[in-house]
């Protein structure tokens, strides 16, 4: 069974069960291996019904995995087969010896795509993954159907260490205390070091210019509580790609694929719909 979708800012036990099941299925969610660019690379994954519908891509922020972007996963494959790679170094995904750049990540992601033989895809990222999927969507438009920049970083008034830090422990006084154990677990699995390095790639990486050469039909979304990702970034985010539209989603915080799966997947839905009838 399911679990029963939570409202924003709420994350259960059955949540955090379904997000801690990989490898065993789970809500109709599996595992698979397969290696790409050298890497025995996890994939969590759901079918989806059938049907010409594009698939959707899941890309994780810096210190985490697919676990916290399970909710999502479940929400979208009534209507979308969903894939949630764990990127280098990232949840059950081989440690390459170093902490890859955005620019390292997003050509791992596109060595993924083309070892999955995917169509163009609806790419999802969340915080320093949206960071990732603009790179690829600039980098490859034949591959982006669609973008969700969801919790877009970072923030030019806070591109340091210590300003995304800050933020981010302003962000877990706002989240649901059950994803602290995916949170540690990640880290676990990444190694502190590997964050850290992470941390400090995103930081330096120039995403403006990215984000400027994006050509797919793009959502920018954000909770409305997110310190992260305050609204004046996300207009910024919006205004430098040619055809974004922004969608808030009021109560939720940073992890707001993580708390509002259902509204978030509505909105991948609605952006989804008028590429579908081309």
């Amino acid at each position: 069974m399911r679990p029963r979708p939570t409202a924003p800012g709420r994350f259960g036990p059955a949540e955090l069960r379904l997000a801690l099941a990989a490898p065993r299925p789970a809500a109709g969610l599996t595992s698979e291996w397969r290696l790409v660019d050298g890497l025995r690379t996890h994939t969590r994954r759901a079918p989806g019904p059938g049907g010409d519908v594009p698939p959707v891509v899941l890309v994780h922020g810096l210190a985490v995995s697919h676990r916290y972007l399970t909710p999502l996963a479940v929400a979208l494959s009534s209507t979308h087969p969903v894939y949630a790679p764990d990127l280098p170094g990232f949840g059950l995904t081989e440690h390459p010896g170093q902490a890859y750049d955005v620019a390292g990540h997003a050509a791992f992601l596109a060595a993924w795509l083309d070892t999955y033989r995917m169509p163009p895809v609806c790419l999802v990222g969340h915080s320093f993954g949206a960071e990732v999927a603009a790179a690829l969507a600039a980098r490859r438009p034949d591959a982006v159907r669609a973008l969700v920049l969801a919790g877009p970083t970072t923030d030019p008034t806070a591109r340091s260490r210590a300003g995304q830090v800050a933020r981010w422990l302003v962000d877990t006084l706002r989240e649901a205390p059950l994803q602290a154990p995916i949170l540690l677990r990640d880290v676990w699995d990444a190694r502190p070091w590997r964050v850290y390095t992470t941390l400090s790639h995103s930081v330096r990486n120039p995403v403006e210019e990215d984000l400027a050469r994006v050509t797919a039909p793009t959502l920018v979304v954000a909770g409305s509580r997110d310190p992260v990702v305050p609204p004046a970034w996300r207009c910024q985010v919006t205004r430098l790609v040619s055809d974004a539209h922004p969608v808030e989603v009021p109560g939720a915080a940073h992890n707001v694929a993580t708390t509002a799966p259902r509204q978030v997947a509505d909105a991948i839905r609605t952006l989804l719909a008028p590429t579908l009838r081309r």
